[in-house]
């Protein structure tokens, strides 16, 4: 019979094949890429962190001065492109939310600035010239500029919500975003991948319940413990196990954690379904108000006719 291969350095460990372990099926993989797209300008983006390791081969054979401008573009450079990656993750969590706040840095402007200045100190320490690095940096700048697009310049909230709520559903879905992420760290300490792409399934689940809180503000007076103190639970949890199994990789650890991320994904995606059955409900409501409303107005207009008749 055939015998699934498993040693110290796999995906499973060590772990005992004649051990019971309640695993999770292949779905939490597949999970890790549900609702996710590929990361945007990936590769001109990795472009533009090579590149400037070119200066560093040739920035030695230089005179003094003319070395340290060029490794000081190099370095202007690749802060340049760390801003950018930055930026451009912002911006898409930006894009994702229906209720975010404005990005506090303008990252992407600020590395198409530094992308200026370190384009115009190569230049500048190639020929001495400043008009010429002037506008060389400034084409540099432009074009980054032009092709990555500046950075979300103001809130985006909903039509019909005022600005308070808006601000506080905001508010509560940044912290609850920081929570995940402090999951997501904690669960990398465990060297699992298996872990790893269950946690993501299960902040999967998690995000659907903001994007509907974000959709209408008046559904988080009812997720606010789920927001807070249970997404805090399962962050620390989380930590905590990551420290134990770290240690002695306990199966029946492992397998008590995945149970807990079970439970609370299916709460999670309980409420969620719950708040869009009030949604409904709500909208059935107004419209019945509205046809009455209407139905009124109508018999109103019509005995008017039959009176003037």
């Amino acid at each position: 019979m055939a015998k699934r291969y498993g040693g110290e350095f796999s995906p499973e460990g060590r772990r005992d094949t004649r051990e019971t372990v309640t695993a999770t099926p292949a779905r939490p993989l597949e999970a890790s890429f549900k609702g996710r797209a590929p990361a945007r300008h990936g590769a001109k983006i990795n472009l533009l962190f090579i590149a400037p390791l070119a200066v560093f081969f040739t920035a030695f054979f230089q005179s003094t001065v003319a070395m340290a401008t060029d490794l000081a573009g190099a370095a202007v450079l690749l802060l340049a492109a760390w801003l950018l990656r930055d930026g451009i993750r912002a911006e898409d969590a930006y894009n994702e939310r229906k209720v975010a706040r404005r990005p506090a840095i303008p990252r992407k402007i600020f590395a198409s600035v530094l992308t200026a200045a370190g384009v115009g100190l190569l230049v500048f320490g190639g020929q001495w010239n400043p008009l010429t690095a002037a506008i060389a940096g400034a084409v540099a700048g432009a074009l980054h500029l032009f092709v990555f697009q500046p950075d979300p310049m103001k809130d985006k909230g909903l039509e019909g919500v005022d600005n308070f709520q808006t601000e506080r559903v905001a508010r509560k879905v940044e912290e609850a975003e920081t929570l995940l992420d402090g999951m997501k760290d904690a669960i990398k300490r465990a060297r699992d991948r298996q872990l790893e792409a269950r946690v993501e399934g299960f902040q999967h689940t998690v995000r659907q319940m903001f994007r509907t809180i974000e959709q209408d503000p008046r559904d988080l007076t009812g997720a606010r413990k789920y927001l807070g103190v249970y997404l805090q639970g399962a962050r620390d949890a989380t930590v905590k196990f990551a420290d134990l199994y770290g240690r002695g990789r306990d199966p029946e650890v492992r397998a008590d954690y995945v149970r807990l991320l079970d439970d609370l994904e299916r709460n999670f995606s309980t409420r969620t379904q719950r708040m869009l059955i009030d949604d409904r409900s709500d909208l059935d409501v107004e419209i019945e108000v509205l046809r009455d409303r209407l139905n009124r107005d109508n018999l109103h207009i019509t005995s008017e006719e039959t009176r003037h008749d």
